[in-house]
């Protein structure tokens, strides 16, 4: 019996020859390198024309790219999209919360808010501020229907350029930002709400010490595109005549006629902006991330080893 055992293992097992025989050969893909050979081609002569072309004026180009007109504009709009973003998320926040509250007025309010803001171009809404005097000459704080109020002071006066643009673009990525941060709210399990709930814990410490802290992982990704689409739109402020990056360079080559090496000259700098957007971006979304890849990593060794047993 066991020299039959053996002579079956033994027959059982695979040979060397059998071994090579079987080895895997990768797949040859001549049409996809052929492809990529000839993107790449087209690539570097794309960027050997661009590189050798004069009319590019690369020597312009250089003189301005550290101008302190240029530079200013870059820091303006910087700012610009500090102080957007800010208010949009907080007011984005509470926008979320109301959205998803049970109290259906504010549930109504969230949604009006959230369809108006973002069914309209945020231009429109640049200039519906920077015009808001027609309407409203004095800002007053009172009671509707004609009650008591405080004026404020002129509606010229209080809502400067710079003020219609910050008011445009915040209120506007409020909407936007409402419906992301709701969008991650709603991906937080159910059980953790009743986990919390069995722990004694109200809705405050609900949402800032269980569920927005999970909703981060959902929420984080398209907030920094968002962001990364702001300080590339704050370039729309340049209508309302406000020396952000885009209007410095208009003012400078408005007078020496330079149209394309100053375009190019904002272009880097937006490009350099955005770039560091995205690395800090990556940065964040892999610190919050942490967790749920160390647990989809374990979930896929756990699978495998049930699949092999």
């Amino acid at each position: 019996m066991s020299a039959m055992t053996s002579a079956s293992g033994v027959a059982g097992a695979p040979s060397a020859s059998t071994v090579e025989s079987e080895r895997v050969v990768p797949l040859r893909h001549p049409v996809r390198w052929t492809i990529a050979i000839v993107i790449a081609f087209v690539a570097f002569a794309a960027a050997w024309d661009i590189a050798t072309n004069h009319r590019y004026h690369w020597e312009v180009v250089l003189e301005y790219l550290f101008n302190p007109q240029i530079m200013s504009g870059a820091a303006l709009t910087v700012g610009l999209t500090v102080i957007a973003m800010a208010v949009g998320i907080t007011l984005g926040t509470v926008l979320a919360i109301m959205r998803l509250s049970a109290n259906p007025i504010l549930s109504v309010l969230a949604r009006t808010y959230i369809w108006f803001f973002r069914g309209t171009p945020v231009l429109v809404q640049l200039f519906f501020w920077y015009n808001i005097a027609a309407l409203y000459p004095v800002i007053v704080l009172g009671l509707p229907f004609g009650g008591p109020g405080v004026v404020l002071g002129s509606a010229n006066v209080l809502i400067a350029p710079l003020t219609a643009a910050l008011l445009g673009l915040s209120l506007n990525e409020a909407a936007y930002m409402a419906e992301i941060i709701r969008s991650g709210i709603s991906a937080v399990d159910r059980g953790q709400y009743d986990a919390a709930r069995a722990l004694g814990m109200n809705g405050r410490l609900l949402m800032s010490r269980i569920v927005l802290p999970q909703a981060m992982r959902v929420i984080i990704p398209p907030t920094g595109n968002e962001i990364i689409s702001m300080l590339k739109g704050t370039s729309l402020v340049s209508v309302l005549a406000i020396s952000d990056l885009l209007y410095s360079a208009q003012i400078i080559y408005s007078g020496n006629y330079q149209v394309i090496p100053l375009l190019i000259v904002a272009s880097l700098w937006y490009l350099a902006m955005t770039s560091v957007l995205s690395y800090f971006q990556g940065k964040i979304e892999r610190r919050y991330g942490r967790g749920f890849e160390a647990t989809r990593t374990h979930s896929s060794r756990w699978l495998g080893r049930k699949k092999a047993a």
